[in-house]
This record gives structure tokens, sequence and C-alpha cells, in this order.
């Protein structure tokens, strides 16, 4: 297999500088450059291509692409025909060549392993779904996934031609966007390997419940309360979603639900100035009474007899 360094690819899309001039930039981005380079499809000469004599070249770079016009996608067990805007995945260990067909629009970004290390990026590149997946990562977008997309090449190219000094940890956010837009798009299965189907749904369900908290003031209030509530905007029945998490919790729908009104209760009556009603308002019980009921059944304490409580033993 023939390689093609990152290098060599920059420099024959580029202007073809001598890669020694990269000790006349300044220190912070003469240890960036060369790691990172994004181009658009209408500055680079175009040629019709036939298929190449080695099909599956290896590249030692990983690239993102965002095609526009109508190309083909090769792999070994597979080909993709590209005829609407796709997001396209490649790794230096991915078999794949790419055949345009007619003039290409669009951009794309190639970057070296070190561009995204862990002590920059705060990911294992490799350990990412999008490049762990055996899925061809060849995704079709719909028109505002393709208007994000593009609106993040042209973030990319703006800034790369900035003298920001900072510009090549904006790539890599934009880099990082890309790639999560990407692993959106794969199977469920694919982006939680080692969870069950139950795990998952525990998961989403805690996720939603904690997003209702913290309480900023009177007038924010809870906006999922029921147990149903909860259900239908995980989009599953109630009865279903109550025997998962009675398996993965040992607790019901309502008892944790209940439990995290308690703890965010007791922060309030704690750290706030509001009145009981106040409180019992934003976490969404109806009157003053019924939300005394539940508090002292979760505490054995009433609202005010729990504030009073914790003001003296501030003061001792």
């Amino acid at each position: 297999m023939s390689s093609t360094s990152f290098e060599n690819l920059c420099e024959r899309l580029s202007s073809g500088a001598s890669r020694d001039l990269s000790a006349l930039l300044p220190d912070g981005i003469q240890h960036e450059a060369g790691h990172f380079n994004v181009f658009n499809f209408t500055e680079i000469t175009q040629t019709t291509r036939e298929k190449p004599t080695i099909p599956y070249p290896c590249r030692a770079f990983y690239k993102i692409s965002f095609l526009t016009g109508r190309s083909r996608a090769d792999y070994p067990d597979r080909t993709i025909e590209i005829t609407q805007p796709t997001l396209i995945f490649t790794t230096p260990k991915t078999p794949f060549n790419w055949l345009p067909i007619g003039k290409q629009t669009g951009q794309f970004c190639v970057f070296s392993a070190e561009f995204l290390h862990p002590t920059k990026s705060g990911v294992i590149l490799d350990e990412l779904p999008i490049f762990k997946s055996p899925e061809h990562p060849v995704y079709a977008l719909s028109e505002p996934d393709a208007a994000r997309v593009q609106s993040i090449f042209e973030n990319m190219e703006a800034e790369i031609a900035s003298n920001y000094a900072y510009k090549y940890d904006l790539m890599r956010a934009y880099t990082l966007e890309l790639i999560h837009i990407g692993q959106k798009r794969q199977s469920t299965t694919m982006l939680h390997p080692n969870h069950s189907a139950f795990a998952r749904t525990t998961s989403l369900f805690i996720e939603l419940l904690e997003r209702q908290f913290p309480l900023e003031n009177p007038q924010h209030k809870i906006a999922l309360r029921t147990a149903k509530q909860y259900a239908d905007h995980l989009a599953v029945h109630v009865n279903h979603l109550n025997k998962v998490l009675r398996e993965t919790t040992g607790l019901t729908t309502t008892e944790l639900i209940s439990g995290r009104i308690v703890q965010e209760a007791r922060a309030l009556l704690l750290h706030t100035d509001w009145t009981i009603a106040e409180i019992a308002d934003c976490l969404g019980f109806s009157d003053f009474a019924h939300f005394a009921k539940f508090f002292k059944s979760e505490t054995s304490f009433s609202p005010g007899a729990f504030r009073r409580q914790t003001e003296s033993s501030n003061y001792t």
C-alpha cells in the first residue's frame, strides 16, 4: 500500500513552500502548524480522475469531508453513491477511496493524531465511536445540518487565515463539533456498545431529571413533575419506564423524582430566603399544604421546622 503523509498532502494542496520555513513562525503556532489544515474545493484545481492503480491507499492523517457534489465512496466491501450534502470521516486505518463525479463543491479538513492529542483535546482519538465503529462513517445531511456543517467549515477557513494566537484551539473545538455531529448519526448500538437497553434508558432518565435543576429564582419552575411526563418525554410507556428503573436502581420512577425534589427543597430552604410558598410553587406543588405534607413524609420535618433547625444549628 502506498502512504501519503500529512505534510505531503498539505504541501500538494497549498503553495508547496518548504516546511523548514515553519521555524520562523511564533512559538505557539509553530507547534501547531503542520498538524491541521482546511481546504475548499473551489480553491483546488480539479481534474477528472480515473480509478487509481492502487484502489485503497493508506493515508497518514485523519480527514473530515463535507461533500456537496456527486461522487462515490469506495470501500473494500461496499460502494456508496453520494448525491446530496454528505459528511465523511476517514482515518489512517480506513481502506477507502473517493472518486468525484464532475466538479466538486464543499470543504474538508485534515489533521494528524497529534492535533487531537488527549492533553490538548481531552479525547482519545481512536477510542471515539466515529473512528471505532465498523459502520462506514458516511452520513447524508438534512438541509439544516448541512448549513450547520458548512458554517463550521467557513469558520475554520476564516480563523486559520487570522492572526489570532489561539486559533488552533478554536480549530480543535470546530473539529470536535464535526465529530459529534457525525457520532449523533451513528446507530445507538455503536454509540453505547457496553450499555444494555435498560442502562441507556436509565441514563437518559437520570440526565433528564437532573436537567430540571438547580432552580435559580422563584419564577423558575421545574418542567417535568410526574412519572408520565418523564415517560412521554422519553417516548416510552410509563409502565415500561417504571420496570426499567426498578430493575436498574431498585426504586420506582416516582420515588426517584420525589427523592430529587426533596434534595432540591432542602437546598432551597437552607440556602435561600424564598418563602416556603415560593419553594412549593417552583417545585411543582399546587399549594403550600401539599408541599408541607410531601416534605414531612420524606424527611419527618415540616419545611418550617427544617429551616428553623438548620438556622439554629448554624449559630451553635
